[in-house]
């Protein structure tokens, strides 16, 4: 009897090997066919924002090096989190990934209690820097930040302002100016960055924290004016605007925001490899290059180790005016 008892043990783990290295062997088979369907790019913002023109820009560059289109789709909310939330309750296959900022994971994810772990997202490679500004219509009576901080000083509560969501790094750097100049103002958040410049160029709200991007074709235009760029020096195709640093506010170009794609972190190491090689040849294809004339944003590329150091750069500024400003509820 104990002959036959150790047998079917024996059977039962010999046949539990081999249903694992069956899964093993099925897992790499799928990561060296990889990709052999469709990929879907998770986008947060909606169409016409300056992350959904470079997610689609992406994709139209992306058959020619993958062998397979990618779909882009947009899922804004929750700035961010709700894309996010979507790519990790997938399957880890590389058929699911998703556009985002590194303050998602410096800010976004610190002012909300979210019901899954961010770090389940890795980076593949970053695309892009974000331009951010302030934003006013052109004929507003407001020709500077400081014509604007000081209106907001001598009517308090009197100031409202736009934004595409609560915790994204276009309301926490206002945030930080309006609070910093000792303004007292009303941010109105909006779905998206489209939302938010149809209510400013409407006359809703007085002025937005926008990308430079989305709002590129209105400044051409002459309908929007930009007052100052959060960044660390002026841009040479906009000499005439003033960065943030030179107005005394160096926190809000610390978090200048880096674009990238991001995977499950269980996705197989040689698919997010063959992603990340992939995503240089989209970037150095001369039609990316584009990006600027199509969408008003910088290309910038980086591989993963290069995204977390973005994200670490902005935590080190970003946590601390979170705690300031009282919007931080831990990760």
């Amino acid at each position: 009897m104990r002959n036959r008892s150790n047998t079917r043990n024996g059977i039962v783990a010999l046949a539990a090997v081999l249903l694992s290295l069956g899964a093993v062997w099925a897992t790499i088979a799928s990561a060296a066919d990889y990709p052999a369907k469709p990929i879907e790019l998770l986008c947060p913002y909606t169409a016409g924002a300056s992350i959904d023109i470079m997610a689609r820009l992406i994709a139209d560059i992306a058959p020619t090096y993958l062998g397979q289109p990618i779909a882009v789709v947009n899922k804004p909310g929750a700035g961010g989190s709700l894309a996010a939330a979507e790519v990790i309750s997938a399957k880890p296959d590389g058929y699911k990934l998703v556009t985002l900022g590194q303050g998602f994971f410096a800010i976004t994810t610190k002012t909300q209690k979210i019901p899954f772990d961010p770090d389940d997202l890795v980076p593949i490679a970053n695309f892009m820097a974000w331009r951010l500004a302030m934003m006013v219509k052109a004929d507003s009576p407001w020709k500077s930040l400081n014509d604007l901080l000081n209106y907001g000083k001598k009517n308090p509560g009197q100031l409202n302002w736009a934004h595409s969501g609560r915790g994204t790094p276009p309301h926490i750097i206002a945030l930080d100016i309006f609070k910093k100049a000792g303004v007292q103002a009303t941010d109105v958040p909006y779905k998206g960055s489209p939302e938010a410049l149809s209510a400013l160029l409407g006359g809703h709200i007085h002025a937005a924290s926008l990308p430079y991007g989305t709002v590129s074709d209105q400044i051409r235009a002459g309908k929007v004016r930009p007052l100052a760029f959060y960044s660390e020096k002026r841009y040479s195709d906009q000499p005439n605007i003033p960065c943030i640093v030179e107005l005394g506010f160096p926190d809000a170009a610390k978090l200048m925001t880096y674009v990238a794609i991001y995977a499950h972190k269980n996705t197989p190491e040689q698919i997010k490899t063959y992603l990340t090689g992939a995503s240089k040849k989209i970037y150095d294809d001369p039609r990316f290059k584009k990006l600027h004339d199509i969408g008003g944003e910088d290309p910038q590329y980086g591989g993963p180790e290069f995204v977390r150091q973005t994200i670490r750069n902005a935590e080190e500024v970003g946590v601390p005016i979170l705690k300031e400003i009282g919007l931080y509820v831990g990760k």
